[in-house]
């Protein structure tokens, strides 16, 4: 995907219990599963530090769809823990979805998932030859719902996930009122637009560049050069890194996530560890979504009084998750739900601090 779709805070739920489905994309509240999964695993949800129950953080419907490979329910779930003295909180990305007929796992391209994304999402249905998006009509169908977002605020473009009808087996959940769950907000997808002052300015720091090592070079005291010039494009790059990571933060502040299946992350320094390969089949990880710290805001908005204590000490600027690059279906295990098998893989998130 060469675009990148962002998660926008849409309307509160009526409870943070609030029962939904695996097409709906929300940060908080409780997981919609399409089978029993902490049934099944119930250590996946359990902090290996103290023992807590983790809490759902964001909930992303990410169906795949390429001529080689398409799956359309597919789930990325992320998890917390979220008690407030826990010294080292636990993380945990979870990707759910259903498993091929075909006992074949192609691998995919990411260049049609976000068609895929604003479709199901912004209920917007695009035809299987048309590979462009019809931003005019896109926008037409947007601006026919409206709501209140978390803050308060009108949005006229806030459009509920396209409702369909749920995978056999799933039926309403039983809620345990001892796991900490955070409160709940919907979100809809917008397409991010880079204005043209956002893409100058690269060109303007590489001109910046090469004026100081013009100034640098005519310098008679050329033995400090060499050590100035690596400290100083040491600094700028890592200027230029966060530079662009607030500029796009800036020119859309309430944005909670953003989507680039297989795409680049927006980084907030050239820092970073690598994802590596999947445990499951050893296969690359490459990037999907990263949380942004503007959920942290809404969320402490309507949170408890021992949850804004652990969102709080959300230190990150962004929190990325990287997933298996051909959707594997050699999970840890498997569960037949109805007539279909569904697995659940562990995927890899990581963070870049302030």
């Amino acid at each position: 995907m060469d675009g990148v779709i962002l998660g926008m805070p849409g309307q509160w739920a009526e409870s943070k219990y609030e029962e939904a489905d695996i097409y709906t994309t929300k940060i908080g509240g409780v997981p919609d599963w399409p089978f029993p999964v902490v049934d099944e695993k119930p250590d996946l949800f359990e902090c290996t530090r103290c023992r807590s129950h983790l809490s759902l953080l964001a909930q992303v419907y990410a169906p795949v769809s390429s001529k080689s490979l398409s799956i359309d329910e597919r789930v990325i779930y992320v998890f917390r823990c979220m008690v407030p003295n826990c010294e080292n909180p636990i993380w945990r990305a979870l990707r759910v979805q259903k498993i091929l007929s075909n006992k074949e796992s192609p691998k995919s391209s990411p260049s049609s998932s976000k068609q895929n994304w604003m479709e199901d999402l912004c209920s917007f249905d695009i035809g299987e030859e048309d590979d462009d998006i019809d931003l005019e009509e896109l926008s037409r169908a947007l601006s026919e719902a409206a709501s209140l977002t978390p803050t308060g605020k009108k949005q006229s473009n806030v459009t509920k996930s396209k409702k369909k009808s749920l995978p056999p087996g799933q039926s309403t959940r039983s809620v345990d009122g001892s796991i900490p769950v955070l409160p709940c907000f919907y979100i809809y997808s917008q397409e991010e637009k880079l204005s043209r002052k956002d893409t100058s300015e690269s060109s303007k720091l590489q001109i910046s560049i090469k004026e100081y090592e013009k100034n640098c070079k005519d310098d008679p005291d050329e033995e400090t050069y060499g050590e100035e010039k690596y400290e100083y494009d040491k600094a700028l790059n890592a200027d230029r890194t966060y530079l662009k990571f607030k500029k796009r933060m800036d020119a859309y502040p309430e944005q909670c996530f953003r989507y680039s299946y297989g795409g680049n992350p927006l980084l907030a320094s050239q820092t970073m560890r690598n994802p590596g390969v999947c445990k499951l089949c050893g296969e690359a990880r490459h990037f999907e979504m990263q949380l942004m710290p503007a959920l942290i805001y809404f969320l402490q908005e309507r949170a408890e009084d021992e949850q804004k204590i652990s969102l709080e000490n959300f230190n990150w600027l962004s929190a990325l998750v990287y997933s298996c690059s051909v959707n594997c279906a050699e999970a840890s295990f498997q569960v037949k739900s109805g007539d279909d098998d569904w697995i659940v893989a562990e995927e890899a998130i990581i963070f870049q601090h302030e």
